[in-house]
């Protein structure tokens, strides 16, 4: 089973729905009706079906890059420049997902599924560099 597969069923299997509906597009509050809380749950379920982990709050920090928090966003709004950093962070999400005004509260009802795979696909890899550096081999279960 390939990783959108795995994270395809960990999504099903922690919103309750057919996996049918787990798309990779899927957005995952609008389309599949997640809430705040089913994001820690499916976080914590997809560390452990890949023995990684996520961390917390990392697009939001990746979008904001070398921007100070005013040129990212004002009174928790992102700013254009801050909007155009979490485009190219979230390449996956629709162009007309990223309007003028978005709060920094609404970056997850962004993610679709396709999001969680590339958050575990780069986890995977910074993984399998570190464990190489360390020369330890990655476990059989991944």
């Amino acid at each position: 089973m390939n990783n959108l597969d795995r994270v395809r069923a960990v999504i099903a299997d922690a919103l309750y729905v057919d996996l049918e509906q787990v798309e990779p597009g899927a957005n995952l509050m609008a389309d599949l009706g997640a809430e705040s809380i089913d994001f820690l749950d499916i976080m914590f379920r997809l560390e452990k079906e890949f023995n990684i982990k996520l961390p917390r709050g990392e697009i939001e920090q990746k979008a904001r890059g070398q921007l100070s928090e005013a040129e990212f966003a004002v009174d928790g709004r992102l700013t254009d420049a801050g909007l155009a950093n979490l485009r190219a962070m979230l390449p996956e999400v629709k162009e007309t997902a990223f309007r003028p005004g978005l709060h920094l509260r609404e970056i997850p009802t962004l993610f679709t599924v396709q999001t969680f795979v590339r958050m575990v696909g780069e986890q995977l890899t910074t993984g399998d560099a570190a464990l190489a550096g360390a020369g330890t081999e990655r476990p059989a279960s991944l």
